[in-house]
C-alpha cells in the first residue's frame, strides 16, 4: 500500500505519529498486536481499508486442549 501511494515509511510514520521503529515492526509482520487507533490512523493516511493491510494466516499448530 505504501508503494501504491508512493509514500515512504518515514512519511507514514510522521503522518500517523508513530515511531519509525514501531512502524517497521508492523510492516515486517513481527508485531503481536496493533491498536485500533493506530490502524485507523494508518488507513486514513493511506486512504485504504483495514482489509487492504491485514491478512489472516491460520496457525498450523494444533489447537490448545479444551477445558
Amino acid at each position: 500500500m505504501l508503494a501504491r501511494r508512493k509514500m515512504s515509511l518515514s512519511t507514514l510514520a510522521a503522518a500517523v505519529d508513530i515511531t519509525l521503529a514501531n512502524l517497521s515492526i508492523l510492516k515486517s509482520d513481527k508485531a503481536k498486536a496493533i491498536r485500533f487507533t493506530t490502524l485507523e490512523a494508518i488507513c486514513q493516511a493511506l486512504q485504504c481499508q483495514p482489509g487492504d493491510l491485514l491478512e489472516y494466516v491460520p496457525d498450523d499448530s494444533p489447537p490448545p486442549p479444551a477445558g
